[in-house]
């Protein structure tokens, strides 16, 4: 009965629109208050130890590589690359969209962070080429998913430090279900572009002079990836040092290369970056100890017989599990959703002998799709309120995307070699 009245108490935080953490805090309380056998002064110590864990160091690294990014002129010469690459196809510059999506994903770890950039970058610009302005909002926000699954996504490094296993290996996870879902959106915009009359954002060819140019210029970021991915692929950096080796490079590139960034563009990332890991670290420590209190109640074991009676069956529960997920991330916020519910549904998952970073990416993947979805998608109302678009508008012109995106993740529950196949082949 307590543990119902816990969570009646968080749910009822969440619909009056009561900030996460306070929202789970007042339930963590709520239940030392009312129940003698668990003594008070383990809220307080789960809610401080969860913070000093040393694989939550990834991320104040990436927030702030993410922030950096803004000043350094490393967007505009990826969208110059994406536009040359394919803007000769119908619908170019919703392509273009896609693919810098796609590469920035891999830079900026915050799918915010990139709606709320493309939107402003891309949408006049799409709207003055003639598409519609629901379309180009649509198209920016699905692009802007594929964020948190390629490396080094933030919900790649929470995940990790949740059901603990490798972030490395998470990270290497994300890469091909990123591609799988920038492809599928792609030929969506495609497909879509050829309906509604939409042309190449370019007639000419590319000449070579051109390609390299554009190649040269974008080449300082596009070397970051690698920096990122080889590192870690291959031992040269734990995740956390790659992020400082990332914010260190990007800064270099912003000072010394395109010689874009001031000093004082360095003080605003840190501040930034200080509010947003601020934000982040405090869910954390409030659903951790919310989390230990599920442990203490057997609440994940008797989850994972009431699933087993059920199902025993991989695949089925996988498929449950992703009507639960997106049915939940229409509602509620995803870091809230993947920090309660992880701890939950870890013993189950290994019982059913599914790989837990295989069900990393399916989640994480069920979450980002959420957030496109009404009635409170954290990036659907984003590009809507910068965009001036409706929801229903959004929503409706959105729905080729939100399709693929199903596609994808019906594909990664089907088909776990397409997440580990990367991860395996570090071991």
């Amino acid at each position: 009965m307590t543990i119902g009245i816990i969570c009646a108490a968080m749910l009822l935080g969440f619909a009056i629109d009561l900030p996460i953490f306070v929202a789970v805090i007042g339930a963590v309380f709520l239940y030392f208050l009312t129940n003698n056998g668990a003594p008070p002064t383990i809220a307080v110590q789960r809610l401080v130890g969860s913070s000093q864990n040393l694989s939550l160091l990834a991320v104040p690294f990436f927030i702030m590589l993410g922030t950096v990014m803004n000043h350094t002129g490393i967007t505009r010469r990826l969208l110059g690359l994406a536009e040359m690459l394919v803007g000769r196809y119908r619908g170019g510059l919703a392509q273009a969209n896609i693919l810098l999506s796609t590469m920035m994903g891999g830079l900026s770890a915050s799918n915010l962070a990139d709606c709320a950039m493309l939107t402003k970058m891309l949408l006049p610009e799409m709207e003055r080429c003639g598409y519609s302005r629901s379309f180009a909002a649509a198209v920016t926000a699905s692009g802007s998913l594929i964020t948190p699954i390629i490396p080094p996504g933030i919900a790649l490094i929470i995940y990790g430090f949740l059901a603990d296993v490798s972030i490395g290996k998470m990270f290497m996870a994300g890469i091909l279900p990123g591609l799988l879902c920038a492809i599928a959106l792609m030929f969506t915009a495609y497909l879509v572009s050829v309906k509604k009359g939409y042309a190449p954002s370019r007639c000419e060819r590319v000449t070579s002079q051109e390609f390299f140019t554009t190649l040269k210029n974008a080449v300082p970021a596009l070397t970051l990836v690698v920096v990122i991915i080889g590192g870690i692929r291959f031992g040269v950096f734990t995740p956390t040092e790659a992020g400082a080796v990332a914010v260190a490079y990007v800064i270099g590139i912003g000072l010394f290369v395109y010689k874009e960034m001031r000093p004082r563009h360095i003080l605003e990332a840190l501040m930034e970056t200080t509010r947003s890991t601020a934000s982040v670290m405090i869910i954390i420590m409030a659903c951790s100890a919310l989390a230990w209190i599920f442990s203490w109640e057997q609440v994940a074991q008797n989850m994972a017989t009431a699933i087993t009676h059920v199902t025993t069956s991989p695949v089925l529960f996988l498929l449950m599990i992703n009507a639960i997920f997106l049915v939940m991330g229409m509602f509620l916020e995803g870091n809230a959703i993947l920090i309660v519910l992880v701890p939950l549904l870890k013993p189950t998952v290994e019982a059913l002998g599914i790989d837990l970073i295989h069900f990393g990416l399916v989640i994480i993947l069920n979450l980002s799709i959420g957030t496109l979805t009404p009635p409170v998608g954290t990036v659907m109302l984003l590009v809507t309120g910068l965009s001036g678009t409706s929801v229903l508008e959004f929503f409706k012109t959105a729905l080729p995307f939100y399709i693929a995106l199903i596609v994808c993740l019906l594909l990664l529950s089907f088909f776990p070699q397409i997440t580990l196949l990367l991860p395996n082949m570090m071991n």
